[in-house]
């Protein structure tokens, strides 16, 4: 058996067997959480429609850390989608200043995101939207049964609690099929689940087809060994671009510096991090409007001719017209930016695993101090004086 080009004996060797696993099990992780979401079809919609029955009902994405860069990743789409206000806004900030968040008096969905449920600004930001809001309902999202998060919520009738495939509760340090597939959830359930199924199959093939034929290409890439890295994407794919920053951070622990911003605010001061020895990979969107300024960006990088490499990732054939390099997924180039975010997920994850590989880091232990864990420790919840 191999994972990611790697025999098991070589990644059990490398420490990185359960990252390369995870990262390649997605798309078969996606067909079962998406089969979840058809059986358990009629039980969302009785939940949802009498909320999103109420217009002036506030949307809010949340999850720590990487699970809030689900939200982060999908607000801006699925606000165009619903024709209402989808907010991300990280449970780090909901749990440390609520009042400046909630409001009592506005009817409010809270949708949690969480791989294991068990970090405490998961459970205090639930709790705290419970008691702050009049009217507020809860969609939990995670991939652990046994989670303090899941087990909460699935006790409520009021609230739904739906649950990933069990592989997804990732065994190793960096969420890759967690993530994935809590970002799936959200995705297929606004899109309308039925008519996402098509759509997911295309989306699963293509991430097969990715996987197993461009992977060298990937850690080729990888194998420059850049010190510092900057992902850029304009809308939701910036919120793509800050967690394909933070995982070749976790999985490099630290030794590449990293960054993220969005195609038009790259220009604002953050292009003081580029050098000679700096990676730019642009997630280039699907839109064709917004994909002129992702174009504008990287024309500008190149006639600058200060970046060492630069990597559009694209499902679009037609903006191979322009050049730098150009790694174009096949067969999505119809996608939405709300489908593109799984190609480009795993190009990031990909690229993350074979760096960390390549500067002689642990993927699945990847913090040698040891004070960076899989699931949060040493946070206190502060009771609330409201």
């Amino acid at each position: 058996m191999r994972y990611l080009g790697y025999s098991v004996d070589d990644l059990n060797e490398m420490d990185g067997l359960w990252t390369a696993r995870e990262i390649e099990q997605q798309p078969s992780s996606w067909r079962r959480a998406q089969a979840y979401l058809v059986e358990n079809s009629a039980r969302i919609s009785r939940f949802l429609e009498p909320v999103l029955a109420i217009r002036e009902c506030r949307i809010i994405l949340t999850g720590a850390g990487t699970s809030a860069f689900v939200g982060a990743s999908a607000a801006p789409a699925l606000s165009r989608l619903l024709g209402r206000q989808v907010e991300a806004i990280a449970t780090t900030d909901l749990v440390s200043a609520p009042d400046q968040y909630f409001r009592r008096d506005i009817p409010t969905l809270l949708i949690s995101f969480a791989r294991s449920g068990n970090s405490p600004e998961s459970v205090a930001a639930v709790d705290l939207a419970e008691s702050m809001i009049d009217r507020c309902s809860q969609l939990v999202v995670s991939c652990n049964a046994d989670g303090s998060l899941y087990r909460r919520c699935a006790r409520r009738g009021n609230w739904l609690a739906l649950l990933m495939p069990e592989e997804t509760n990732d065994r190793a340090f960096a969420m890759t099929s967690s993530f994935s597939s809590m970002l799936l959830s959200v995705v297929s359930i606004f899109s309308g689940i039925d008519g996402f199924t098509n759509k997911l199959e295309r989306l699963s093939s293509a991430v097969e087809g990715l996987i197993r034929q461009r992977n060298d290409e990937i850690r080729q890439i990888a194998s420059n060994k850049h010190s510092r890295v900057i992902y850029l994407g304009s809308n939701g794919m910036k919120g793509l671009a800050q967690e394909a920053c933070l995982k070749l951070l976790e999985l490099t622990d630290g030794a590449v510096m990293t960054m993220y911003e969005s195609s038009l605010g790259v220009r604002h001061g953050p292009k003081s991090m580029l050098n000679d020895d700096t990676l730019v990979v642009v997630f280039m969107s699907g839109d064709e409007y917004t994909r002129k300024y992702d174009t504008d960006i990287l024309n500008e990088l190149v006639a600058d001719g200060q970046v060492k490499k630069i990597v559009a990732v694209t499902a679009a054939t037609a903006d191979e017209q322009t050049r730098p390099v150009f790694f174009t997924i096949d067969s999505l180039g119809e996608c939405t930016d709300l489908e593109l975010l799984f190609p480009y997920i795993v190009f990031a994850q990909l690229y993350a695993f074979h760096h960390a590989v390549i500067v002689g880091n642990r993927p699945d232990h990847p913090s040698a101090s040891g004070t960076v864990n899989r699931v949060v420790k040493g946070v206190t919840i502060h009771p609330y004086p409201g």
